[in-house]
């Protein structure tokens, strides 16, 4: 393998190489002759065996990148303003369905079918294949709330330890991601479970057999999927970026609560996200309401919601949820301190 690496013109990418683990051996040798970068670039859409690859033969040889479906500002039809919010929800980031006339319901079966219960099941090495099924779609049933794993693996008639290594390879295979609670103590008690979402919001609404945006308006589940993709464009932008993800959410007894939080500095950036198009008075308090935890250390906080409303009110910071596309003020880098 070695010879016929060697005899193919630089740069060379080698697509799911994971599946490949000998390869990571042979590049090893090479690279160890040379270490100019970018010589080899290889991906993988599962990360066990990739970085079991990397981390064995290629440590201190390469760096790591996560590539997650589409952003927003990545979708011309929505910097255009061309497509609707509810389409948005429903189609997500995946470039197929924004390359090609696709049927995003068509593309998420063969998707699921083919990515999901093959090479996820084959990691896992899944028996039982209805109950893996029903297992990932209450994951999707779960996105945007506190993960109770003990409530997931009772419905989904596993046990707890069953369930616990499912959800780490949905991870590892960047279908879900875990929010962590903010880690410090303001002398109050806090949630201490991590909330769970999809990071593909569109995977997450065909999950939930959403097939139409009539059908969309009026799901008891269309408020967490729209907190389910304004976490999801912030999480791509670190990582776009090649960042940590270092995203949090606040949640105490006390009633106070921020859906998105992030360090800025000394400063403390909180979010509260409203999936509603009309900016309410409610809305407006709720947003003053999610900074109050971190006092002095919090900078002005923000609203996203999921009208196109953009403007300063009450020390709120409104946005509508097309402000994500233009990936203006994403990153807690480019944020100008109020």
């Amino acid at each position: 393998m070695r010879r016929r690496v060697r005899s193919v013109a630089e740069p060379m990418t080698f697509d799911e190489a994971q599946r490949w683990p000998d390869l990571f051996s042979h590049l090893q040798g090479i690279v160890d002759q040379s270490r100019r970068p970018g010589r080899f670039v290889l991906t993988g859409s599962q990360q066990f065996g990739l970085l079991a690859g990397v981390t064995q033969s290629l440590a201190g040889r390469a760096g790591m990148t996560h590539l997650l479906p589409f952003s927003l500002a990545e979708i011309p039809a929505v910097a255009e303003a061309t497509m609707v919010l509810d389409t948005a929800i429903m189609q997500g980031g995946y470039p197929a369905l924004h390359a090609y006339p696709i049927d995003p319901a068509d593309w998420f079966a063969s998707y699921v079918a083919t990515y999901v219960e093959r090479d996820v099941r084959q990691v896992l090495n899944v028996q039982d294949l209805s109950t893996f099924q029903r297992f990932l779609r209450l994951c999707a049933g779960r996105t945007g709330q506190l993960l109770n794993l003990s409530a997931l693996a009772g419905e989904a008639g596993i046990s707890q330890s069953t369930a616990r290594a499912w959800l780490s390879v949905l991870e590892s295979s960047y279908l879900v991601f875990l929010l962590p609670p903010y880690h410090r103590n303001f002398g109050k008690r806090l949630v201490k479970s991590p909330k769970l979402y999809f990071i593909d919001v569109g995977l997450a609404a065909w999950l939930l057999g959403i097939r139409s945006a009539d059908i969309l308006a009026l799901h008891p589940s269309r408020g967490a999927l729209f907190e389910t993709l304004v976490v999801g464009e912030f999480l791509k932008a670190r990582f776009n970026a090649g960042l940590s993800a270092d995203l949090y959410f606040w949640r105490d007894n006390n009633g106070l609560e921020a859906d998105l939080v992030f360090e800025q500095g000394n400063r403390l950036q909180t979010i509260e996200i409203k999936s509603g198009q009309t900016v309410t008075t409610d809305f407006i308090r709720a947003g003053q309401k999610s900074a109050r935890f971190a006092g002095d250390e919090a900078a002005r906080p923000w609203l996203i919601h999921g009208g196109d409303d953009a403007y300063v009110r009450s020390g709120v910071r409104v946005m509508g949820w097309r402000d994500l596309s233009k990936d203006i003020e994403l990153l807690p880098s480019h944020h100008q301190r109020d």
